[in-house]
């Protein structure tokens, strides 16, 4: 069973995936807090159910209001260096990369990914999307395993 937390009624659609960035300078004071400010900051994760018959609450941060989802962290895919890129393995990022443009720039800088951590590898999918590492690093694209701490 995942986790029943408060989103915004607009991400609240089975399968909407999202990472979580904290509280919000509008949270302050609020009454459902608790409720809302539930899950791990940074990690990953997807809508598996809307609770039938959640209301809709008022929210200082979500113009439309926020009401009752369950949700489970899940995997990210990434690019880690190539001689890292086994199943089971604990890596970290290969680290930022300036090149906005290049086809892998969201697996170097993953959504849901911190570089100062380290990530269980689930599996390894091959070649990253670029022909060629504009910051000649060798990459291998892989699915990190959802942390435990989500």
């Amino acid at each position: 069973m995942g986790t029943v937390t408060l989103i915004g009624t607009r991400l609240a659609e089975e399968g909407q995936e999202f990472v979580y960035r904290g509280e919000a300078s509008g949270c302050e004071g609020c009454p459902y807090r608790d409720q809302c400010l539930n899950l791990t900051t940074g990690r990953k994760y997807r809508v598996t159910e809307r609770r039938t018959g959640a209301s809709r609450l008022d929210c200082a941060v979500h113009d439309t209001g926020v009401t009752a989802v369950e949700v489970e962290p899940v995997s990210v895919t990434a690019n880690v260096p190539s001689e890292s890129a086994f199943v089971g393995n604990k890596v970290e990022l290969a680290g930022p990369c300036p090149h906005t443009g290049c086809p892998s720039h969201e697996y170097c800088e993953p959504a849901g990914a911190d570089f100062d951590e380290e990530h269980r590898i689930q599996s390894v999918r091959g070649e990253p999307p670029h022909e060629h590492c504009l910051l000649d690093r060798d990459l291998a694209l892989v699915e990190f395993e959802p942390p435990d701490d989500a």
